[in-house]
């Protein structure tokens, strides 16, 4: 199938054909003719499938293609999204899909001056993306007016639901006009976000395209067991120095951590930058901006940017501390190998992550492959027994180093 087959308005066509994008994703495929047939939608794909397009290019063609329910200023789509990261990324997939057609949309997140913000809600806006806390602010101040509001879009709603935002969500759909049309994106369908969407959108089409979300087939996935931190630097600097990487996403549990790495890397002159959530908002757009423009080659992150970051040219994740919960690990894996594209994953793996590489394990349905270097091999052991180590695990100590001598390549 073709963008063509999709019955998009032809301008719509052109930004989409200037973006490089020849044929529709499958979540594309699916959700975008049930959106332009006006019923809502709860839909989950695997990250990097083009969910944004998804929704944004049949909003968009139902927007210019009808007039508003009112002359309010207020937006006639709402998109609320967890992070300012992920909210950004939608306002500029917005941008480059409405190119050649007259359209208006602005954000509205945390971490930035109010001013401009206020400036921007004074006049009309198409298309509002906002983070929930600081669209809760304006909203109490009156500045926003939703009467004309025809869409609502709840983007990474299960991570809205980790992060807290439950009750803000509430607020925010008691907020808009019943009449509407409402679209829930998640990565899963289950449980409490299966409640959730069942409360907030009525007779909703279902689609759901995760097979694939826990495998990331197109991803090379492999661990290297360590005996301590110091081991995790000396395997992080091989890597860094011998695999070939176009770009990369270095994760690691605290924003203390991240922060002595990127040190460390660019000591040994690499072209390494962090973010995670101390940082002011100008500095973490900058660092955005030089990762879309190649400039910086390491990205050191918390898991602020597991989700909704989509770097094009990311070869290879790397792992230097895994995650608390399996899911996240998946999101953090599928910031490479985008849409079609190939990746490599490489988790360095100790002690004290066991109990996380057993839920992961457990969680994706198979075994990672082992990975070893030739004179960086560990002088622990990995554990044989699958269960968890619980206290044996936190309490174990790795064998003394310093007298031993490694053989390097």
């Amino acid at each position: 199938m073709s963008f063509e087959n999709l019955n998009l308005d032809e301008r719509l066509l052109e930004a989409v054909d200037a973006c490089g994008f020849t044929k529709p994703t499958p979540i594309q495929e699916q959700a975008i003719p049930v959106i332009l047939e006006g019923g809502d939608l709860m839909g989950s794909a695997q990250t990097g499938t083009g969910k944004t397009a998804a929704f944004v290019l049949p909003i968009l063609h139902q927007i210019i293609n009808r007039e508003p329910v009112n002359k309010s200023i207020g937006p006639r789509c709402l998109v609320v999204a967890p992070t300012r990261e992920l909210a950004q990324q939608v306002e500029k997939d917005a941008v480059d899909y409405s190119k050649f057609i007259k359209f208006t949309q602005g954000s509205v997140v945390g971490g930035v001056s109010y001013g401009p913000q206020i400036q921007m809600l004074k006049r009309p806006v198409d298309m509002l993306i906002a983070t929930p806390g600081r669209l809760l602010d304006h909203m109490g101040q009156g500045r926003i007016d939703f009467s004309r509001l025809e869409f609502l879009v709840l983007d990474e709603a299960d991570r809205m639901l980790d992060m807290g935002f439950i009750g803000d969500i509430r607020k925010i759909v008691g907020a808009v006009p019943e009449k509407r049309q409402t679209l829930l994106f998640s990565a899963t369908l289950e449980g409490p976000i299966l409640r959730m969407a069942q409360s907030f959108l009525k007779e909703p089409e279902s689609i759901s395209l995760t097979t694939n979300t826990k495998n990331h087939e197109q991803i090379e996935q492999r661990i290297h067991w360590a005996d301590n931190v110091s081991h995790k630097h000396d395997l992080l600097k091989h890597y860094v120095a011998e695999e070939e990487m176009s770009q990369a996403v270095i994760f690691t549990s605290t924003k203390r951590g991240a922060d002595e790495l990127v040190n460390q890397l660019n000591k040994r002159g690499q072209k390494a930058a962090v973010l995670h959530g101390d940082l002011r908002q100008s500095a973490r757009k900058k660092t955005m901006d030089d990762m879309h423009h190649g400039k910086i080659k390491l990205l050191v992150a918390t898991d602020i940017a597991a989700r909704g970051l989509d770097f094009k040219n990311i070869s290879h994740v790397i792992n230097f501390d895994l995650p608390n919960t399996a899911e996240d690990y998946i999101h953090r894996v599928g910031r490479t190998g985008r849409a079609s594209a190939t990746g490599t994953a490489i988790s360095l793996v100790c002690r004290k992550d066991w109990d996380y590489l057993v839920s992961i394990e457990r969680l994706t349905g198979k075994k990672l492959k082992r990975d070893n270097i030739e004179g960086l091999e560990a002088i622990s052991k990995e554990p044989k027994n699958r269960s968890t180590l619980g206290n044996a695990g936190r309490s174990w100590k790795p064998s003394r180093r310093g007298s031993i001598k490694r053989r390097r390549r």
